[in-house]
């Protein structure tokens, strides 16, 4: 009994993770990737998701809802932002820092 019972809770929480968007990518300053703990943020209605990027500058994020979200980088004292979408399937995000008159801002590649 106690099997089946852990069974329908993995079940559920697979289910629900493979019910959310998946919103993953790179960012990079100029042609290098950014460093390991950079803290990468989705906003998506008033639901916020976060995560750090890893030593080559990847980060990866589940967003439950679907439709327009807001993504933040948070870099330097900055935190730059740019609109991106979730969908039922995985989109792909990659992120370009550029720095002009001292402002950081994050562009596509």
């Amino acid at each position: 009994m106690k099997f089946l019972s852990i069974l329908a809770v993995v079940l559920i929480v697979s289910a629900s993770a493979a019910l959310a968007g998946e919103i993953f990518g790179t960012i990079s300053e100029g042609d290098k990737p950014v460093a390991a703990g950079v803290k990468v943020e989705i906003t998506a209605g008033d639901k916020n998701y976060s995560t750090e990027t890893d030593k080559f500058g990847s980060y990866h994020l589940f967003v439950k809802e679907k439709g327009k979200c807001v993504l933040k980088v948070y870099y330097k004292d900055q935190t730059p932002t740019f609109s991106v979408a979730s969908f039922d399937k995985s989109t792909r995000y990659d992120f370009l820092l550029t720095q002009k008159d001292g402002k950081y801002t994050l562009g596509r590649k």
